[in-house]
Formats: C-alpha cells, structure tokens, sequence
C-alpha cells in the first residue's frame, strides 16, 4: 500500500515558465451561474498556452490530440498550468495510462500560486487516490494517512475521468463520477489550474490528457 512518505518525490522538476507570478496570470471575467465554462481546452491547437518542453528526463507537450506528461527518471513530479488566476472552480479531466507502470501518480492541480505552493489531487494507475498540498516545497497528504484505494478507479491503460471540486476550504476529488477523497485546506483563495503526472521507484510513466474543463462550481 502507498503511503503518504511516496508522497515526497526525490526531485521535482519545473517545467519551462512556470516561475510566474499568480500576479502575472491572466485575469478572467468570472462567470457567476453554476456550470458556467470558466476556462476549456481539448488540446487540439499546440498553441494554447501550456508548457511545451522535452528533454531525458521528462516531457510535457501537446501530442495526438490531447496533452502528455511523460517522466522518465524515478521518484519524480512533473505539471503545467495555463496561466490563469481562478477562485472557486471545478475541474474536469480525462486522463489515461499510455506507457509505464501502474505504480505512477496523474491528476489535477489547483489554487497554484508557485513551483512550491498549491492543492494537487491525485489517482493512479493501480487504483489509488488522495487529495493534497504541497506548502513551501513540501508535500502534505490532506485526505488521510496515505493514498486510498478506490475499486472505481479503471486501472492500467484504461481512461479515467477526473473531477476536482475547489470550493472554499472544501476540496473533493471524483472519478468516473464517484466521489473518491475529500479534504480541507485554508491555503490561498485563488490560483492557477493545472495537470501533473509522475512516478515512484520506477520511471517511464507517461500520461495522456484530454477535454480539459474549469467550471463555475
């Protein structure tokens, strides 16, 4: 079984531009009725504004269609964000298994405000599920002891959809439309949205994302 000490990556790797600023994010004129799109991409055009980077040791860049996170080196996180600043949101993701092991880690970023502070909602392959933050660069499981496992959870290569619900101090994570974890936080009001994939003692994990949506909750 996972435990929350997996939760502390040897290295977590920054992704090209994300050093900005919340401050310096794009300020959106928030929509007030429930459901209301507040932010959507399905990836299909390359030049939607997340990060496209690829060296050895990890990738995140747009691809088939969708967006992929694939990270080679063991023990390591790899996300992006659009660049938006956001309060109350729920996120919507589809996300699947291409390569790698099941012993890996996908999900939903929200509330980014840097590199080293924001909430992450977590599944992996094998089937387990937690909600977190990492606060000044270190990792907090905020759902319980350690990951959970969760039967709804399609394990190996199958899709997942994913659903993080930011409200308040509020924080739920969904999958195929099942509530799988629940958490609170008091950390930050707003901030960015993202993805994030990684791994544990193995590398070679690699995540394809699509349809990705922020609603007004």
């Amino acid at each position: 079984m996972l435990t929350v000490n997996h939760l502390r990556p040897v290295r977590l790797l920054l992704l090209s531009g994300l050093l900005v600023a919340t401050s310096g994010c794009a300020l959106l004129e928030i929509p007030t009725a429930s459901g209301s799109v507040l932010f959507q991409d399905d990836f299909s055009l390359d030049s939607s504004g997340w990060d496209r980077y690829v060296d050895s040791t990890y990738e995140a860049n747009y691809a088939d269609g969708g967006y992929r996170i694939s990270v080679q080196t063991p023990n390591t996180w790899a996300w992006t964000t659009p660049r938006v600043s956001l309060g109350d949101v729920r996120i919507e993701v589809d996300a699947s298994k291409a390569a790698g092991p099941d012993n890996n880690i996908f999900g939903i970023v929200c509330r980014y405000q840097d590199w080293r502070n924001y909430l992450f909602f977590l599944v992996s392959s094998d089937g387990y599920v937690g909600i977190g933050v990492r606060r000044d660069g270190a990792n907090i499981l905020l759902s319980g002891e350690s990951l959970q496992l969760r039967d709804v959870v399609m394990q190996g290569a199958s899709t997942n959809h994913l659903r993080a619900d930011c409200i308040g101090e509020a924080l739920r994570l969904f999958v195929n439309g099942f509530p799988v974890a629940e958490a609170s936080s008091s950390d930050w009001p707003q901030g960015d949205v993202g993805l994030l994939a990684g791994t544990y003692n193995e590398g070679g994990a690699m995540i394809e994302f699509d349809n990705f949506s922020v609603l007004q909750p």
